[in-house]
């Protein structure tokens, strides 16, 4: 039955024929859609943030060519009509996307710092004692609570920027947001470390969670994202006193998280007996899910290995994804999508809150990619089958075939042939960071045009709607159609759920995959240890992710600006000099793809 109403909304596809006054898409599912074009349609190329507005309305015709991605917006009459108020293009020519410029990246990842510094310390000095959890749309600090997570999720987003491009000014905030957490936040008893929850502007620290999910306990993810930042940071500077803290809190998860005789990390702790078998933590007690098991891996786990190349923490990512491809993936029979909740001995919590029997696509689309990075370590055969799998499956039931972008949660179960939203068809910026990561990894380590395909649509979507062009950051939601939703916290850009973490980590390693692994590019980083860093064996590694054995190499090293040949190229280390003081080193790693080896 055809709708008598009108509505908006967006087309997302690939120009197929046109004529004066109309265009056929292909739509990424490979639909096709007529839209109508007037004198009045407008058209815009897609900008960086930090970049003026780029219209073209003038050059449709020379745009809208066959083979072209673009978006189209407008009223849909009945009919439907799809009426084109405004095109939307990726790049001026078929095959070249604005966002494949080497920099793309790294200059949004500049201007997101530049966001959030001037969002929490204005234009004066780096003062963490201002940090606020809570930040407006339009860059303004709220609230009195200062969440550990959050700051953490900012430190690594600023140590990320400085490996990227080597502005002290970022390491700067880094450091002193490092050190307000190991001062006000950390709780040491004996050669364990914790984190509290947060601190009241008033001096008050809350130990337990206030988030309503956790309330009451001390949830695994929170410890585990109390490292993102200082492990980022570590890796720079080497800091001692970071690495032990490091070291206290996985101490912490081998001590009190996890299960010994089955195997994990338990999700929750009764914040006075540390128990995760504790009555007071009801609906969460004896409880294992992706948080507490997986999430080590991205969150720290990765970077904490890659920093000191100790095997002890290459164990425990093996073991960590040698659970998930035990627990996670369902009978294909019954879902597409992986398990996520679990009881002590493993069996499916299907139960729990608000998730239910739900998915979180991005949880899909997260595991596949650290799966892929895992078996560069450890290569093993389902890994790589399980990251297939989920790629494979997941453009048909979490993506917008349509529009473009990637929904948040849907039922686990499909009925009626589709697999209905949980609450709405909104899509949330850190779930799009996943598929463009997973897709990217997957075609650069395994060459299938195919995942480069949802690689490159996942990026459009992202930088065509995602990006506040006004008031600077991304935004937390759109709708389905591409249009910013700001009600409630997702109307701002700090939350206890957002901070600068998945759109900075976004930046970094869509540079490092896009340049090292799928365009054969040259890529810089810079570094900064200090004369006591505590990097094993006196070496900085500096290999930027955990990469396929023998694709990238360490081609050339400055020292405070100066030639040096003490490296090793395959091993990707570089022997610390003795100094009294910090010194800069900036690296260029070379992929190898082609050469004769």
């Amino acid at each position: 039955m055809t709708a008598d109403f009108t509505f908006s909304d967006t087309v997302a596809g690939y120009v197929r024929h046109r004529g004066d006054d109309w265009a056929q898409l292909s739509t990424l599912d490979s639909r096709d859609v007529v839209v109508h074009l007037t004198d009045r349609t407008s058209a815009r190329l897609v900008r960086n943030l930090g970049e003026p507005a780029a219209d073209v309305t003038e050059r449709i015709a020379d745009l809208l060519v066959p083979g072209q991605l673009v978006f189209s917006h407008g009223p849909v009459y009945p009919g439907p009509h799809f009426h084109c108020a405004q095109l939307t293009f990726v790049g001026e020519e078929p095959g070249h996307r604005v966002f494949d410029a080497p920099s793309w990246w790294t200059d949004q990842l500049r201007e997101l710092a530049r966001f959030y510094r001037r969002a929490q310390f204005g234009d004066g000095p780096v003062d963490f004692d201002r940090y606020r959890t809570g930040v407006t749309l339009h860059g303004n600090r709220v609230g009195d609570l200062q969440e550990t997570d959050t700051i953490s999720r900012l430190v690594y987003g600023m140590a990320a920027g400085y490996l990227l491009t080597g502005d002290e000014e970022l390491l700067d905030v880094a450091e002193r947001g490092s050190d307000h957490l190991r001062r006000n936040l950390r709780f040491v008893d004996g050669d364990l470390v914790y984190w509290y929850h947060g601190l009241e502007a008033g001096g008050r620290k809350l130990f337990a969670s206030e988030f309503t999910d956790d309330h009451g306990a001390i949830p695994a993810y929170e410890q585990i994202y109390a490292l993102a930042g200082p492990v980022q940071t570590y890796r720079v500077t080497g800091d001692p006193a970071l690495r032990a803290d490091i070291e206290g809190t996985v101490r912490l998860f081998a001590r009190h998280y996890a299960d010994p005789q089955r195997g994990g990390y338990f999700s929750h702790l009764d914040p006075v007996t540390l128990d995760p078998h504790a009555e007071s933590l009801g609906p969460n007690r004896s409880r294992k899910n992706w948080n507490s098991i997986g999430d080590h891996a991205p969150a720290y786990l990765f970077n904490l290995y890659l920093a000191t190349g100790e095997d002890r923490y290459l164990s425990m990512l093996e073991e960590t994804f040698d659970l998930v491809v035990s627990h996670f993936p369902d009978d294909p029979a019954v879902s597409p999508f992986v398990r996520e909740r679990f009881h002590r001995d493993w069996t499916p919590d299907l139960e729990w809150g608000w998730q239910r029997d739900g998915a979180v696509v991005g949880h899909n689309l997260k595991i596949a990619w650290n799966l892929v990075r895992m078996n560069s370590l450890v290569a093993k055969h389902d890994y790589r089958a399980l990251a297939e799998r989920i790629a494979a499956t997941m453009p048909a039931v979490g993506r917008d075939p349509r529009r473009g972008g990637w929904y948040d949660v849907v039922q686990r179960r499909a009925e009626d042939g589709r697999h209905p939203f949980v609450w709405h068809d909104r899509k949330t910026w850190w779930q799009q960071e996943q598929a463009i990561l997973a897709y990217l990894v997957l075609a650069g380590t395994g060459g299938d045009r195919e995942h480069l395909r949802h690689a490159v649509e996942s990026e459009a979507f992202y930088n065509a709607f995602f990006l506040d062009h006004d008031d600077g950051g991304v935004y937390f939601a759109v709708l389905a159609d591409g249009m910013p939703y700001l009600l409630g916290t997702e109307r701002g850009k700090g939350s206890h759920s957002m901070s600068m973490y998945h759109a900075a980590e976004l930046c970094f390693l869509a540079t490092v995959y896009r340049r090292l692994l799928v365009r054969d590019e040259p890529l810089d980083l810079w570094f900064r240890p200090r004369p006591d860093a505590d990097f094993p064996d006196r070496l900085l590694r500096v290999a930027p992710d955990a990469l396929p054995p023998g694709r990238v190499v360490l081609d050339r090293v400055l020292v405070d600006g100066r030639p040096s040949r003490d490296f090793d190229p395959e091993a990707m280390t570089v022997p610390l000099p003795d100094s009294t003081e910090p010194v800069t080193v900036q690296v260029r790693l070379r992929p190898t793809r082609g050469e004769r080896r």
